[in-house]
């Protein structure tokens, strides 16, 4: 089973029925299988803050949502991650692409990867860094205790994870 099977099982298996993405190509095949999956509902999204509105929406609809997203807008998503999905108690699973680590090919993701952990924890998001297609077998843990806990989750999946640039 590749690893974008085991991540839209862990997400069908956890009842999530809303999944909104925007557009990476490490992250093609994920969104790709979750455009195909006849138990979600993908709406893709233009902006990451955007997205977490779209799930804000569902969530308050009676839906399990999660976004597919990049890093590199973490520092746009801040506002809507504290004052909707924090303070409205709202699990949201955010699977990342963590872009900037070694090997990166495009400068200008390099600097988003040194302030994207560090703006996780000022707002006391839980995150959780997939280096190997192994740390995939965390991913249905880590959805449980996202839903249980209600609260937003971070999923950063590097390069490595995804087989590289």
């Amino acid at each position: 089973m590749s690893v974008n099977d085991v991540i839209i099982d862990g997400f069908v298996s956890n009842k999530v029925e809303f999944i909104t993405t925007v557009p990476c190509k490490q992250l093609g095949g994920v969104i790709e299988a979750a455009e195909a999956h006849p138990d979600i509902y993908h709406i893709p999204s233009n902006k990451e803050d955007e997205g977490m509105g779209l799930c804000a929406g569902a969530f308050m609809g009676g839906k399990r949502s999660a976004i597919i997203m990049q890093n590199t807008a973490i520092g746009v998503t801040i506002n809507t991650l504290v004052t909707l999905t924090q303070f409205y108690r709202m699990p949201l699973p955010m699977l990342i692409s963590y872009r900037g680590e070694l090997r990166e090919p495009v400068a200008c993701q390099a600097e988003m990867a040194v302030h994207t952990k560090a703006l996780l924890a000022q707002i006391n998001i839980p995150t959780y860094h997939f280096h190997r297609q192994s740390d995939v077998e965390e991913f249905d843990d880590i959805l449980k205790y996202t839903f249980m806990c209600n609260k937003p989750v971070a999923i950063l999946t590097d390069a490595t994870f995804w087989g590289g640039y």
